[in-house]
C-alpha cells in the first residue's frame, strides 16, 4: 500500500529545521515518525553510528544547507547526481537524500526486529559522497503541477476500464485509501516553510499514486484475464507512476529550488 518514503520526511524536517522553523528534537521525531530508532553511520569524524538528532546538527556543520529527494526506479535515475557508487545504493533502496552545500548523501537500509505481531523497524541511514551537480529528471513545480492533471485523468480512464468491484480486499483497501486522502484535509502534508504550491502538488501526487495503487490491487481480477491484457494494463500504469513520482520530488525539493532562486 502507497506511503510516504523515510527519504522524503528527512527531506522535508531536515529543511525546515535548517530554517528554523522547528526544533531538532520535534524534526527528528517528525522523521523517526513510526519507526523505532533512526541512527546515520558514515559521517565524516564519526567512527561509530550517531543518533538522528546529532546527525542532523554534524550535517549543517559540514555546510549542508539544505535536502534533495531522489525516488529511483530501473532504468530512472530520478532526483540522482552520481557518482555510480552512490546511484547504485540509492536504486537498491529506491530512494536517497541529497544534500545541498555540501558533498554528502544518506540512503536508508531498513532493518525489522521483534516477534510477529511486535515487529520493529529500525533505520540506518548510509553517509555517502555525492556529485554536487544538478538532479536527473526533477520538473519544476509548474511542470509538476501540469503533468499531474493528465496523470490523473490517464489514471482514471485506467480505472474505468477494470472491473474493481468484488477484486477483493487489496482493491477495496486501495479504493478506501484513496477516498480517505481526498476527504482528508487535516494532515501536515509537508514540513513547515514549504510553499503552499509544494503542498499542493505533493497532495495530488499522492492522490496519483493511491490511484496506481487501485489499478495494482486490481491485477489479475476483473475485466483483465489474459496475459496481453495485464502487459497493457501495466504499460498504461507505467508513466502515471513515473509522473507521480516526478511530482513528489519535486516538492519535496522546493525548499532548495527556492533557495537556489533566491
Amino acid at each position: 500500500m502507497f506511503s510516504e518514503p523515510r527519504s522524503g520526511r528527512l527531506a522535508a524536517w531536515g529543511n525546515a529545521l535548517l530554517a528554523g522553523k522547528v526544533s531538532p528534537d520535534d524534526a527528528a521525531s517528525a522523521i523517526v515518525g513510526d519507526d523505532a530508532v533512526h541512527r546515520v553511520a558514515g559521517l565524516p569524524g564519526e567512527a561509530e553510528p550517531v543518533g538522528l538528532t546529532l546527525a542532523l546538527g554534524r550535517l549543517r556543520g559540514l555546510g549542508v544547507t539544505g535536502f534533495r529527494v531522489a525516488l529511483p526506479a530501473p532504468g530512472h535515475p530520478l532526483g540522482l547526481s552520481g557518482p555510480p557508487e552512490f546511484n547504485a545504493r540509492a536504486l537498491e533502496a529506491e530512494e536517497a537524500v541529497v544534500a545541498f552545500g555540501a558533498p554528502h548523501g544518506l540512503v536508508p537500509e531498513v532493518r525489522e526486529a521483534g516477534p510477529a505481531g511486535d515487529v520493529r523497524r529500525e533505520v540506518l541511514w548510509h553517509c555517502l559522497a555525492v556529485r554536487e551537480a544538478p538532479p536527473a529528471d526533477v520538473p519544476s513545480l509548474g511542470e509538476a503541477e501540469r503533468e499531474l492533471a493528465e496523470a490523473l485523468r490517464e489514471a482514471t480512464v485506467v480505472l474505468t476500464r477494470l472491473d474493481v468491484a468484488g477484486s477483493g480486499p487489496a482493491a477495496e483497501a486501495a479504493i478506501d485509501a484513496y477516498r480517505a486522502r481526498a476527504e482528508g484535509g487535516d494532515e501536515e502534508v509537508l514540513a513547515p516553510g514549504y510553499p503552499p504550491r509544494a503542498v499542493r502538488v505533493l497532495e495530488l501526487a499522492r492522490r496519483v499514486a493511491l490511484l496506481v495503487d487501485v489499478a495494482q490491487a486490481a491485477e489479475g481480477v476483473g475485466g483483465a484475464v489474459s496475459a496481453s491484457e495485464l502487459a497493457a494494463r501495466a504499460g498504461a500504469l507505467r508513466p502515471v507512476e513515473r509522473v507521480a513520482r516526478r511530482a513528489r520530488v519535486a516538492a519535496y525539493n522546493a525548499y532548495v529550488e527556492e533557495r537556489e532562486r533566491g
